[in-house]
């Protein structure tokens, strides 16, 4: 009976060590568990947070071990914004021509073109410019010659005849002069161009610079026709004819009408003759 008090006894004390064992860990493991869980929390929060909540960027503990060849160089969108360098560009001459200087007075002297001068037979002409102009001469006498020996103009068929001379006496003689220099030669015979028309004065045929480096709006062509027009326009009242007016709608326009005026439904035509040798007339305007 003793013998078994004494094992109770003893089995009731080991039961008793190995409860206060196991208390004392759970003690220990709870004031581990009351320290690390912060520390965890504390860590989450750094790393959750966004880059702008501490500065410009991660800190240098943060880097990764070896570089990023794409973090080397700092992207484009972080560099500081610079101001735009002001750039000068030329413009290219084959989309904005630049308008050729138009002087509206000239001091009234003349230059005769020489270039182009023959001896040859027909009706003997010169091309004077006005100096200071800004047309050359001799390029100028050019394209009058072209013009007074094309097939569509005046020497249609061999009907009439012209030849350049720089020097002698000339039947016709074209001028190229600033509108002020115009005005006051064709206004002593009394023909009024306003600062804008061409005229004939006896042998003088008179162009008006503007016109000769302009064209006309009304005359629906390129530059080089338009020069045509003057020239045959002028040409053929020295010949003797008058102004005539259009023919039809849709028909090209006499050369001896007033293009400039207005088509009155006629297309744009720069020459006496059509392709074919058909004589481009209208009525006349009395």
């Amino acid at each position: 009976m003793a013998a078994d008090r004494g094992r109770h006894q003893s089995s009731s004390r080991g039961r008793g060590r190995r409860r206060s064992r196991q208390n004392r860990r759970r003690g220990r493991i709870r004031v581990l568990a009351a320290v690390l869980v912060p520390a965890a929390l504390i860590g989450v929060v750094v790393i959750a947070a966004p880059r702008w909540a501490g500065g410009d960027g991660p800190s240098a503990a943060a880097a990764p071990a070896s570089p990023d060849p794409a973090r080397t160089s700092p992207s484009p969108a972080a560099k500081p914004k610079e101001k735009p360098k002001a750039t000068t560009v030329s413009p290219s001459p084959s989309v904005t021509a630049t308008p050729p200087r138009i002087p509206a007075s000239g001091p009234g002297t003349f230059t005769v073109a020489r270039a182009g001068a023959s001896s040859g037979g027909g009706n003997a002409y010169r091309v004077e410019v006005e100096d200071g102009s800004g047309v050359d001469p001799d390029t100028a006498a050019a394209l009058i010659a072209d013009v007074l020996a094309a097939p569509r103009g005046w020497g249609h068929g061999g009907a009439h005849t012209f030849h350049q001379v720089a020097d002698g006496p000339a039947g016709l003689v074209v001028r190229i002069a600033t509108a002020a220099t115009t005005d006051r030669i064709c206004g002593a015979q009394g023909l009024h161009t306003h600062g804008e028309v061409n005229c004939r004065v006896g042998e003088t045929v008179m162009v008006n610079l503007k016109r000769w480096q302009t064209g006309s709006p009304e005359f629906h062509g390129p530059l080089a026709d338009y020069r045509a027009l003057i020239i045959n326009h002028e040409v053929g009242h020295w010949l003797g004819h008058g102004h005539e007016t259009c023919p039809g709608k849709g028909r090209p326009a006499p050369a001896m009408m007033q293009q400039i005026y207005g088509l009155k439904g006629c297309v744009s035509n720069a020459w006496p003759y059509d392709g074919q040798g058909q004589f481009l007339g209208g009525p006349s305007v009395p």
